[in-house]
């Protein structure tokens, strides 16, 4: 009966990196970003989309990176 209900197996997996992406938003979905491209998609050059990053003081390279991908996908990786 239990192997019968496979969205509670699923859900009792032990978590990995890819579930961790699929849960991620792509960039350009990310509410942390998605205002800037926006900006985009109305002809904004990018030059303009990167100054206003630096005003709300976000990095103004997230915008070089793939907006199909998760930020933290993208993300490098920490130096301690």
């Amino acid at each position: 009966v239990e192997k019968s209900d496979g969205g509670e197996q699923s859900a009792n997996e032990a978590p990995g990196a890819a579930t961790e992406n699929e849960i991620a938003p792509k960039i350009r979905d990310d509410p942390r970003f998605a205002k800037y491209f926006k900006m985009l998609k109305m002809g904004l050059p990018m030059g303009a989309v990167k100054n206003a990053m630096q005003r709300d003081q976000q990095d103004p390279t997230i915008m070089d990176l793939d907006p199909e991908k998760s930020f933290e996908s993208q993300r490098p990786p920490d130096k301690e």
